[in-house]
């Protein structure tokens, strides 16, 4: 089916997302992180028109690297090659969207090219990027938005939704690895799995303990951040654990989500608000008469932020941005998991017993606590060592080797310090700034640059 003739039925749309299933010997993993831009002299954060800024960065990339530029108006918002894009997040972050890849090497290989080539333009203006989950100093009137038509309607519709939307859009920063299924079946059980332990990646990934320069009683700031922004459209989605879960009962919940845009010849319609159940019957008060077309539904799945999310792939969510290395830990965290039928066997034995209120307590609490948040018997860095046994022993099975001889479970080790320590990154960053930092975060940016 095209993705410009109208939308008929409920079935295109089931089928649209069931066409992702592959056989095992197709999967790949791919990975996108986004990252806060600054400049080195103020720390401030970088504009979209300044010296230095946002378009000065992508202009850079497009003429000294060969990527393809697109345009709103007369702005650069993205850039494509090689089946990677860069793409940028409301608030100046940039993101790279990593192209689907056949294992853990190559995903490192591609983040340190794409982080190389961003430090090699950004030399030349003095400015530079970050990884972390939330802006650490940076107020919300700091940073300025992008100028992209959809992030307009967004801004305008947040506040009446929740009370963090606007820091979600401005302010934080993630890490996010998209993984393959086979069957419904199988995205079932991977939903499932990846939804409950959520929460354990969430603390080993904790990032964001800063917000206007001082600690904001969080680990991490942006997992919580997603607890008041739209409670439509985040969350658990509790439903995934019933006997109902499939892909029909997805498309419901994102029939049921509200609606932000659609595009049309060049611009944003707001549509925010309105539902997509309506756009299916010819009824959107926008586009009277007019049917979505399959590019319609593909928009309107990216604008749901559960903490797993289902497209044609499931995308892993819960991980706060950080260096380089912890790029390369997310989707080696997730393969070891679900590329290997046992491995995911002994994740879902580990999770199928813990009730909805347990999932919503891990939610609740590990934003604050991280590792040491109680549950049931003991503390989340107990299922923290379990998770990443069995994503070693998966890596081990997979034994793909890179050029230095060593197997994917190699990118497990930053996770593996973080376990054994009971000391998540941003309790290491708090550590710093109470002492030898003495609470002056420009030593955090020196540091912690690309």
């Amino acid at each position: 089916m095209s993705k410009s003739e109208p939308i008929e039925n409920k079935s295109q749309l089931i089928d649209y997302i069931s066409s992702g299933s592959k056989p095992k010997s197709e999967w790949k993993v791919g990975t996108e992180h986004e990252k806060f831009g600054f400049h080195t002299d103020t720390l401030k954060p970088l504009g979209y028109g300044e010296k230095g800024g946002i378009k000065d960065i992508l202009n850079g990339l497009k003429d000294k690297f060969g990527w393809r530029a697109e345009y709103e108006g007369e702005h650069i918002i993205a850039l494509f090659r090689d089946g990677c894009s860069v793409t940028l997040e409301p608030g100046g972050q940039l993101e790279l969207s990593g192209a689907p890849l056949a294992d853990i090497h190559a995903t490192c290989r591609e983040t340190y090219s794409h982080l190389a080539e961003v430090k090699a333009v950004c030399e030349q203006y003095n400015s530079a990027f970050i990884g972390m989950g939330f802006h650490p100093t940076a107020k919300k009137k700091d940073i300025e938005f992008m100028p992209k038509g959809r992030y307009k309607i967004m801004r305008e519709y947040m506040p009446k939704v929740g009370t963090l939307g606007l820091d979600m859009m401005k302010r934080t920063c993630t890490i996010q690895a998209n993984l393959d299924f086979s069957s419904e079946a199988d995205m079932i059980k991977k939903f499932r799995v990846s939804l409950a332990l959520q929460p354990i990646a969430t603390a080993l990934f904790a990032n964001s303990p800063f917000k206007n320069g001082k600690f904001n009683g969080y680990l991490s700031y942006r997992s919580h951040i997603w607890t008041d922004t739209d409670n439509d459209r985040c969350g658990i989605i509790p439903f995934v654990f019933e006997d109902s879960m499939s892909f029909e009962r997805y498309v419901d919940y994102m029939l049921d989500v509200p609606m932000y845009f659609a595009y049309r010849d060049g611009k944003y319609l707001d549509a925010s608000g309105l539902s997509f159940r309506d756009f299916m019957q010819g009824k959107l008060p926008i586009l009277p008469g007019e049917l979505p077309t399959m590019k319609d539904w593909e928009d309107h799945l990216t604008t749901a932020f559960p903490e797993v999310r289902l497209k044609k792939y499931l995308e892993m969510r819960g991980a706060d941005g950080g260096p380089w290395r912890r790029i390369c830990a997310l989707p080696a965290l997730w393969v070891g998991i679900f590329y290997d039928q046992e491995c995911l066997d002994a994740a879902w034995d580990l999770v199928k017993n813990w009730t909805l209120e347990e999932h919503q307590l891990l939610r609740d609490n590990v934003p604050k606590y991280g590792l040491c948040t109680d549950f049931q018997n003991g503390i989340v860095r107990d299922i923290a060592h379990k998770m990443l046994e069995i994503s070693r022993l998966g890596l081990t099975k997979r034994n793909i080797r890179g050029k230095c001889g060593k197997d994917e479970t190699m990118f497990l080790e930053p996770l593996q310090i973080i376990a054994d320590t009971d000391v998540t990154p941003a309790e290491r960053k708090l550590g710093k700034y109470h002492s030898v930092w003495k609470k002056d975060l420009s030593h955090l940016f020196e540091i912690f640059k690309y």
